[in-house]
């Protein structure tokens, strides 16, 4: 099995950012407005974040934002009335743990429901970002030392 070229993964990330570009641009009202304004500060907290396009399925051809480094960050879910935030190992997070408002009956995941009329709180967001990648690499970290 060969590898990628790195060429081949830059077109990649471009197809990526292009599904995200046509989500929000496909979703006129208040809804695509914010999740570019969320998807802004989650690849402002750091250059190395991936952003892919995942789970497409009847319900939801377009398929969902996932931001990743070193596994994933966060997904972010177009609801009827919300924009969700998802954090796979958002339980762990402590830097503005405020933030989160749904999901915390889960052992792991947290997640934001940001509505119509919701402030986003900007350096928060980005804390836990950035949280939630050094959760990831001390993942990742643990994994490899476990396999020596």
């Amino acid at each position: 099995m060969s590898k990628k070229s790195t060429t081949d993964a830059e077109a990649d990330q471009v197809s990526a950012n292009e599904k995200v570009d046509a989500i929000i641009e496909n979703t006129k009202d208040w809804r695509g407005k914010k999740l570019e304004l969320l998807r802004s500060i989650i690849i402002k907290t750091n250059t190395d974040i991936i952003e892919e396009v995942k789970w497409k399925k009847p319900s939801r051809p377009e398929g969902v934002p996932v931001w990743s480094l070193d596994g994933i960050i966060c997904v972010a879910d177009l609801l009827k009335e919300r924009v969700r935030l998802t954090f796979p190992q958002g339980a762990k997070i402590q830097s503005c743990a405020k933030l989160f408002n749904t999901r915390l009956d889960s052992k792991t995941v947290r997640a934001v429901d940001f509505y119509a009329d919701d402030r986003v709180d900007e350096p928060c967001l980005f804390e836990v970002v950035a949280e939630a990648i050094c959760i990831n690499i001390e993942k990742k970290k643990s994994t490899k030392s476990r396999e020596k």
